[in-house]
C-alpha cells in the first residue's frame, strides 16, 4: 500500500481539488487507464476524474453510453459492499453487446473496469470507477483486494464531502442574505438545497412546490427558469441567465448563476444559485451592470439604455450613425435576452432598474 494514501483520501473530503491526483494514484494501483467519480440519481453526472481519463469519462456520459445497456443497472443493484469487475455482473456474451464496451471503450483501447458504489445521504449513488487497458485484461483478485481495503476510507471521505457540500449551500444562501439579496441554491434538477429568508418572503413572485421545488408566479419567467436549469450543465448554458419576473404590479430581475469550476469539482449537488434583484431605486443596479444583468452585447446595452431614456429607434439610429435595420436587430436581441415581448416592457423594466440620471455620461 502506498504510504500516506489513506491520509490523501481523507484530505479530498475537505480539499476537492485533490481528488484528480488521488484518483490517478489509485488507478496506478491497478495498473489502470484512469479513475473517475460519478453521481447517479435521476440522471448521471461526472464529478471529477484523473487527468488522463477526464475527457473519456465525460464523453461516455455525453454519448449516452453509460445508460444504454445493462451494466450500470447491475452495478447499482449489486449487493457486494466492495469493488467488482464487469465479470461479476455480466456474461461474456452480454459484454459483447454492452454499448459502453462495444462502441466506446474498446475503440479507445479500454477493456475492463473495477467499480464500487456508495449510497449518499441525498438518496443518490456515488460510483467510483477505474478502467484498464484492453491488453491488460481484467483486474486480478489481489488488486481488487487492495482497493477493498481502501474502500471504507473512500466511502467515509465521499460521505463527508457530500455533507460539506450541502453545508456550503446553506452558507452561500446566508452570505447572500447578509448582502441583502433574496437567493436560493438549486441542484441540477431544480430542487432547492437551501434558501434564505429574503426569498421566502416573496410570495408574489415565488411559489414553493412539493419535494423542495420552486416556481415563479409569472409563467413566462417560470419557463425561462426551467430553460436555465435544463442547460445549467451544458457548456453553451454556462453563462448567467437574467430575466424579468413580474409579481402583480411589481417587478424583479432573476439571475440564474451556474456554480462552476472548482466549486463543482466534486459532489456537484449545487448546480446554480438563483438571485432576485429589485428593479426600483434605490436598490437598483447601477448602469454599468445593464450589460451583465441581461447578458447583452455592448451595442445592445447602449440601445437598451437609450430606450429607457425615451429615445425612439430612429433617434438611436441617427445618433449612432447606423441603419434602422441594425438598431432593430439590436432591439430584437434586447427583447429576447430580457424575456420581454414588447419594446414598452423593456422601457418599463430598464427605467425602473436604472435611474435615468445615470445615462447622461454614457452617450450612445
Amino acid at each position: 500500500m502506498i504510504e500516506g494514501l489513506v491520509d490523501r483520501i481523507y484530505e479530498c473530503a475537505f480539499v476537492p481539488e485533490q481528488w484528480p491526483g488521488t484518483l490517478e494514484t489509485l488507478s496506478n494501483l491497478t495498473l489502470g487507464a484512469g479513475g473517475s467519480l460519478y453521481i447517479f440519481g435521476k440522471d448521471a453526472t461526472m464529478l471529477t476524474a484523473s487527468p488522463g481519463a477526464r475527457e473519456r469519462a465525460a464523453g461516455a456520459l455525453r454519448g449516452g453510453f453509460v445508460e444504454r445497456g445493462k451494466g450500470l443497472a447491475r452495478v447499482l443493484a449489486s449487493s457486494r459492499s466492495g469493488f467488482i469487475t464487469e465479470r461479476d455482473i455480466m456474461t461474456t456474451d452480454e459484454l459483447e453487446q454492452e454499448p459502453l464496451y462495444r462502441d466506446f471503450w474498446r475503440p479507445a483501447g479500454i477493456g475492463s473496469m473495477v467499480v464500487t458504489t456508495v449510497e449518499l445521504p441525498t438518496k443518490e449513488s456515488l460510483l467510483l470507477l477505474f478502467t484498464r487497458w484492453l491488453q491488460q485484461g481484467p483486474a486480478e483478485r489481489g488488486l481488487i483486494d487492495q482497493l477493498d481495503r481502501l474502500r471504507p476510507h473512500l466511502a467515509r471521505s465521499a460521505l463527508m464531502t457530500a455533507r460539506l457540500q450541502l453545508e456550503r449551500a446553506k452558507v452561500a444562501s446566508k452570505t447572500l442574505a447578509a448582502l441583502g439579496l433574496p437567493a436560493l441554491v438549486l441542484d441540477r434538477h431544480g430542487k432547492v438545497l437551501a434558501a434564505n429568508s429574503l426569498i421566502e418572503s416573496l410570495p408574489k413572485f415565488v411559489h414553493w412546490r412539493a419535494f423542495d421545488g420552486v416556481s415563479f408566479s409569472d409563467r413566462a419567467a417560470d419557463q425561462l427558469l426551467r430553460d436555465a436549469i435544463a442547460t445549467v450543465d451544458l457548456a453553451e448554458g454556462a453563462s448567467v441567465r437574467s430575466f424579468p419576473v413580474r409579481g402583480g404590479e411589481a417587478m424583479m430581475v432573476a439571475h440564474v448563476v451556474p456554480i462552476r469550476l472548482s466549486a463543482r469539482d466534486i459532489f456537484a449537488s449545487c448546480a446554480a444559485t438563483l438571485i432576485m434583484t429589485p428593479v426600483t431605486a434605490p436598490e437598483a443596479p447601477p448602469v454599468e451592470l445593464v450589460q451583465s444583468l441581461f447578458d447583452l452585447t455592448p451595442a445592445e446595452a447602449r440601445v437598451a439604455r437609450s430606450l429607457a431614456t425615451g429615445d425612439t429607434v430612429e433617434d438611436i439610429a441617427v445618433r449612432s450613425g447606423v441603419t434602422l435595420n441594425t438598431i432593430r436587430t439590436q432591439v430584437r436581441g434586447v427583447l429576447e435576452k430580457t424575456g420581454c415581448s414588447r419594446q414598452a416592457e423593456v422601457v418599463s423594466l430598464l427605467a425602473g432598474a436604472i435611474p435615468s440620471v445615470r445615462f447622461g455620461a454614457s452617450p450612445i
